[in-house]
């Protein structure tokens, strides 16, 4: 590469190309597909580039490929390719070396910008008989950490776990007692970590069954693929052909894959496939899919998980330093997981990072784990408790409330001024106190364009500013969302 053959000059043009990434596709796309991008090596004229799954590897490849390109160029002309491979435990394989040496695995390389060969019509999520020996569930997010075996139960999530062990055990002997199974609950209380269990246990009783785990937005990817390749029909045959399908983060299916995952839903319960779907809100709440397949899903088996409580939350923080006590050698103090589980309550994410940024500043400063150590390190997810994770959902409920306007008229394309203006402030509201993009705030809304939500966002604004009537209002609706 010419001028940029040591590594250090490699990496300041990795950083000059991500700046102009997120410079030119802006901070929450940059975030969700090139932040966890890495820079493995420059040989002659190829960027091998790494992602922690192949979901990641193969939507960067087909989407983003020449965005990347273009990047690299602007500092040295004599980049030709990018290459995106597969990250394994902080390790990218196969090397640009070995590759030039020997052909590589379609399923850990992800094709070059400048081959691109059209692939196979069925996305390889599947596990089957043509999987090679110890790839189990290949191509899928399936995460090794979460089996039965480490989850931690507690009242919170004690029937959830049940019917996971149950639906587990059922379809490994072909049978069927819940269908289709929806587990929800807020962030981080373990809906990912039961759907993984389940695809672990059934696959490790029958290597043979085909199990398929997908998030949203790989359903959503998979599924545009297929439409664009023109093989959707052979993408909804593969689908059908399963014996279990693991749905995770419903809640952001949208458009035409959210019809798909409908017709897709009552072909496999027909068939009397097992479906286990996970999301953040009931299914009548997911105002993305049409009447009939919320309650298709609303007449399975609905399983709520609940904000964990103080003997749970000491349970996780007591396995998670087990874990690191035998990992590192380090001790930590009762004093101390008693201070974690009473002061972080958030969710069972936020436990295992309180842990681990003790082990970090422990590994770092060769401080002791104490209580004044925890205070100093945490204080960021103890203050997270003070504020309340504000939904969309929540906000239609409480403006439909207050405005008597009916939740279904907020999302419709009704006109007038006795909706159009607590459409606006519900909007506005949704950007003021949650963390949904633009466009995210537009879908929930009845399917509505970014541009839309902008101009009633600043609509409001600029009312705030003219009236105080109405600003005192809006602070009373903000008031009422965050107690």
């Amino acid at each position: 590469m010419s001028t940029l053959d040591n590594p250090d000059g490699q990496r300041e043009l990795w950083n000059r190309v991500r700046a102009r990434l997120k410079a030119g596709v802006g901070e929450d796309v940059f975030a969700s597909w090139f932040a966890r991008l890495e820079l493995e090596e420059m040989v002659e004229d190829v960027v091998h580039l790494s992602a922690p799954t192949r979901f990641l590897c193969s939507w960067v490849q087909s989407n983003y490929a020449e965005r990347i390109l273009e990047a690299f160029r602007l500092d040295d002309e004599q980049v030709g390719r990018i290459q995106v491979t597969l990250r394994v435990n902080g390790q990218a394989r196969p090397r640009l070396a070995q590759a030039a040496a020997e052909p590589t695995n379609h399923e850990t390389v992800a094709p070059t910008i400048a081959a691109a060969p059209m692939q196979t019509s069925h996305p390889r999520l599947v596990r089957d008989n043509s999987a090679a020996k110890g790839d189990a569930l290949a191509g899928s997010a399936i995460d090794a950490r979460m089996t039965f075996d480490t989850f931690v139960p507690g009242s919170a999530n004690e029937m959830a776990l049940g019917v996971a062990k149950q639906i587990a055990a059922a379809a490994a002997n072909n049978t069927v007692t819940f269908n289709p199974v929806y587990i929800h609950s807020t962030v981080g209380l373990g809906k990912s970590h039961l759907l993984n269990a389940i695809a672990h246990a059934v696959q490790s009783a029958d290597a043979t069954k085909n199990i398929v785990y997908l998030t949203a937005d790989h359903f959503m990817y998979h599924f545009i693929t297929a439409v664009q390749r023109q093989s959707a029909l052979g993408f909804k045959e593969w689908l059908r052909r399963v014996d279990l399908l693991l749905i995770d983060d419903m809640q952001f299916l949208q458009g035409k894959s959210a019809t798909e995952f409908g017709h897709t839903l009552g072909t496999l319960l027909t068939g009397a496939k097992q479906v286990v779907v996970a999301g953040d809100a009931p299914p009548r709440d997911l105002e993305m899919l049409d009447e009939r397949v919320r309650s298709r899903l609303s007449g399975g088996l609905v399983v709520p998980i609940s904000g964990f409580d103080l003997d749970l939350r000491r349970a996780i923080v007591q396995r998670r330093a087990d874990q690191s006590t035998a990992r590192y050698g380090m001790h930590f103090p009762a004093p101390v997981l008693d201070y974690i589980a009473r002061a972080v309550i958030s969710h069972g994410r936020d436990l295992d990072g309180a842990v681990n940024r003790l082990v970090a500043a422990n590994q770092l400063t060769g401080e002791l784990i104490t209580v004044p150590l925890a205070e100093k390190t945490l204080g960021d997810l103890i203050r997270s408790r003070e504020a309340r994770r504000v939904r969309i959902e929540d906000i239609l409920k409480i403006v439909s409330r207050h405005y008597k306007v009916p939740r279904n008229e907020l999302l419709s394309a009704r006109r007038s001024r006795d909706v159009v203006r607590p459409r606006q402030i519900a909007m506005f509201l949704a950007k003021a106190l949650t963390s949904r993009s633009l466009p995210e705030i537009g879908r929930r809304f009845g399917g509505r364009d970014h541009t839309t939500v902008l101009h009633s966002v600043r609509k409001v604004e600029q009312m705030i500013k003219d009236d105080i009537e109405l600003a005192q209002e809006i602070e009373l609706l903000k008031r009422m969302l965050e107690e």
